[in-house]
């Protein structure tokens, strides 16, 4: 099991400054629950080991402190 420092590590391109348009959004869905969405591949990040509340809090926080845009509304291009 990787430490959470560890996993900061690996996560850390999430909160480099934002390109234009930012590939990276926290995007807030209906209930509460807060996602990093990757416009790229336009699905949320799916990650390969478990982020508990601690540590997406942490991943969530870097990425504001780094300007990353957070959007209400879907924020991928159309599916199909």
């Amino acid at each position: 099991m990787s430490s959470r420092t560890d996993i900061l590590e690996r996560l850390a391109p999430l909160w480099q400054a934002p390109a234009v348009p930012a590939r990276w959004v926290i995007w807030h869905r209906p209930g509460g629950e807060s996602l990093v969405f990757d416009r790229e591949l336009n699905m949320p990040l799916d990650v390969d080991f478990d982020l508990d509340d601690v540590v997406l809090g942490e991943v969530l926080r870097r990425m504001r402190a780094a300007g990353i845009p957070e959007s209400d509304v879907y924020p991928g291009r159309p599916c199909g």
